[in-house]
């Protein structure tokens, strides 16, 4: 565009050409999202879509894999939860010990001897950490080493901070066996009570959602394949498919990177989410929500500088422009931002109310989005520093 051109249209619009421009992009994106990104912010609880399923004929054997490293505030409670699924197959648990310092084995072997339930649990300890594999990938993996002495149909990942209903995995199974499902994965419900959990962590569930639409997911013809992490329902015969855990060994974002691996060898994934099972990891400061958005989100971006520009970019064009532009001078660009706004926090509201909080909180999406993009830029520099990915006293990626 020359430069007569661009001031005959500044000079044709009774504001500044630039700034409606801007407006009309965030617009454009919010549209977007809203109409065309699989209806991601249709929050449907896996809870009541299952309710009704017809049992299959035969329930198959499962095996739950729980790695744990460090986990003594919540083990109890989660190994408890695991050995008290009122499901009718046989099914058994192994709780992998990693490198633990707190007792976490003792404490669930406490409470298996509680429940009188020992025989139904395997306690093993980790094989040190070998060079290669992600920490909680390689827990995984002694886990699933250990169950194919006798190996099930199916393979039950989930976190030593989790509390499932009784009935979680008797659902998940149904809703497996009926729709021909190679992996099925359950986002549980974070936990939303103190201030930064209500300030942020829907909004981690609303972003996460936005990049993994469950539609997409679940469609074998998207490309997108996502998966929760802390409850996975993983067919046997998909882990043989895909070349075991060992094919995904280095992946930081592991819950993903194994949907993406079981999709792209022609199986047939899913996602859902769920109140029935709750995370036990509380978040009291922001400090916390922010190391735990670190860890990964860098990674997210492939480690990339161009990435993560881009990113912050679009995050600020998607989530800030709305926000700054609403007060600017001109009414134009102001009614713009106000709309936009308007249809963002609406976009939002459904994740606010699925945490049962008030609805206020829809409009403080942009806040949340600033503090992720600085995590971000966080992620960022601590990988370039050598210090990426940390979790429990390792740093799983680094620049070699």
């Amino acid at each position: 565009m020359t430069v007569a051109a661009w001031r005959a249209l500044n000079a044709k619009w009774p504001v500044p050409f630039t700034l409606l421009a801007v407006a009309s992009i965030s617009l454009a994106i919010w549209l977007y999202l809203a109409c065309a990104r699989g209806a991601f912010w249709r929050l449907r609880a896996f809870d009541d879509d299952t309710a009704k399923h017809e049992p299959p004929s035969a329930w198959p054997r499962v095996v739950a894999v729980v790695p744990a490293r460090n986990e003594a505030a919540a083990i109890r409670q989660a190994i408890a939860s695991l050995l008290q699924q009122n499901y009718p197959g046989e099914f058994s648990v192994v709780l992998v010990d990693d490198h633990s310092e707190d007792g976490t084995a003792q404490f669930a072997q406490q409470a298996a001897r509680e429940l009188r339930a020992e025989s139904r649990i395997a306690i093993r300890s980790a094989a040190p950490l070998p060079a290669g594999w992600t920490g909680k990938l390689w827990a995984l993996q002694e886990g699933v080493s250990h169950a194919n002495a006798s190996p099930p149909a199916y393979y039950w990942f989930t976190d030593a901070d989790i509390v499932h209903a009784p009935d979680t995995l008797r659902r998940l199974v149904a809703r497996a066996e009926r729709d021909k499902l190679d992996l099925a994965s359950l986002m549980v419900l974070l936990q939303a009570k103190s201030l930064p959990e209500r300030a942020l962590i829907p909004a981690f569930l609303f972003f996460f959602l936005k990049l993994y639409p469950p539609r997409w997911i679940a469609n074998p013809k998207a490309r997108t394949a996502g998966a929760a992490g802390g409850c996975i329902l993983l067919r046997s015969e998909a882990l043989q498919r895909i070349g075991g855990l060992g094919a995904i060994r280095r992946e930081v974002i592991d819950d993903c990177a194994l949907a993406r691996a079981v999709k792209r060898s022609g199986g047939k994934i899913w996602m859902g989410l769920t109140r029935a099972s709750i995370s036990l990891r509380a978040y009291t400061t922001f400090r916390e929500i922010r190391d735990m958005i670190a860890r990964t989100a860098f990674t997210q971006l492939r480690y990339s500088a161009p990435l993560l520009l881009g990113t912050l970019a679009v995050m600020f064009l998607t989530y800030l422009v709305p926000v700054v532009l609403f007060f600017a001078h001109d009414p134009a660009p102001r009614i713009l931002a106000a709309g936009t706004w308007l249809l963002m926090s609406l976009t939002y509201l459904p994740t606010i109310r699925y945490y049962r909080l008030s609805p206020a909180w829809a409009i403080t999406l942009p806040l949340s989005a600033l503090f992720y993009s600085y995590a971000t830029l966080l992620s960022a520099a601590r990988f370039w520093l050598g210090r990426g990915a940390q979790w429990k006293g390792r740093s799983q990626a680094s620049i070699t």
